[in-house]
């Protein structure tokens, strides 16, 4: 796997999002569409900011899925991933074919539809964010790396609940959901390219966690290291804890200002 570093959010999401658009754009060249899923929160902010300024793109060609969504919030809650991904992505490009997860609606036709779709065809990259207990997508430690299924309810832990308060999208704990829908570790694991955009001090333990100890369920994330086509992106604050000296030439950092 790869490490880009960067000196500041802004550089590590144009860079990203440079990386993500030449996927998409190969993708429409070679197969005529791009298959893509996307992460929604406040990390990745910066990064979908920049690739939906991305030149070159007929995003009419792109179908998008979505990673995760809770179970029980209504879409205009300002923490609804399906309101984050309509706002800062399918908005913006004029993308007509998207699959949402309806969090508010029937969760086991929910998730039967969305693993039914995501099935159909590979992906051709997703764009990934790694929570403050290392989850990928809404996968909390003990992650599960095993189940088939492409989507699952998962419960979300205390850690992860209390990032979303954090985050300032809940006035408190009380008011995070119990429950999501969440792309299971194996149905992200069979995406052609992975692309994780993590940055901020308070994900600097996870960044550890993940990539200095072993591949484990209580590291969620840990277990992209498995996959043959990865790079995550970092800001200084992120890597902090990182042991670099064990991917070497594995990394590649911003020159300093």
């Amino acid at each position: 796997m790869n490490f880009r570093i960067f000196h500041d959010r802004r550089s590590m999401g144009r860079a990203a999002a440079e990386q993500a658009a030449a996927a998409i754009r190969a993708a429409i060249r070679d197969r005529g569409s791009a298959r893509i899923v996307v992460a929604t929160a406040a990390s990745q902010k910066e990064f979908l900011e920049e690739l939906t300024n991305s030149p070159g793109i007929d995003w009419r060609l792109v179908e998008v899925f979505h990673l995760d969504e809770y179970i029980g919030l209504d879409i205009t809650h300002p923490g609804s991933f399906r309101k984050m991904l309509l706002d800062q992505l399918i908005y913006k490009t004029g993308i007509l074919n998207y699959h949402l997860l309806d969090g508010d609606g029937d969760v086991a036709s929910v998730v039967q539809s969305a693993s039914q779709a995501i099935a159909s065809a590979p992906i051709d990259i997703a764009f990934l964010g790694i929570g403050e207990n290392g989850h990928l997508a809404f996968n909390d430690p003990p992650a599960d790396f095993e189940e088939e299924e492409p989507y699952l309810v998962v419960t979300l832990d205390e850690a992860c609940r209390r990032q979303q308060v954090g985050e300032a999208w809940f006035a408190d704990i009380t008011a995070v959901p119990l429950q999501a829908i969440s792309m299971s570790v194996k149905q992200i694991l069979k995406v052609r390219e992975l692309l994780a955009v993590v940055p901020g001090p308070q994900k600097a333990p996870a960044i550890k966690a993940c990539f200095n100890g072993e591949i484990s369920p209580m590291a969620p994330a840990s277990i992209l290291r498995t996959h043959a086509n990865v790079t995550v992106y970092l800001d200084e604050d992120s890597a902090a804890l990182l042991d670099r000296k064990l991917y070497s030439g594995s990394i590649s950092s911003a020159p300093s200002k």
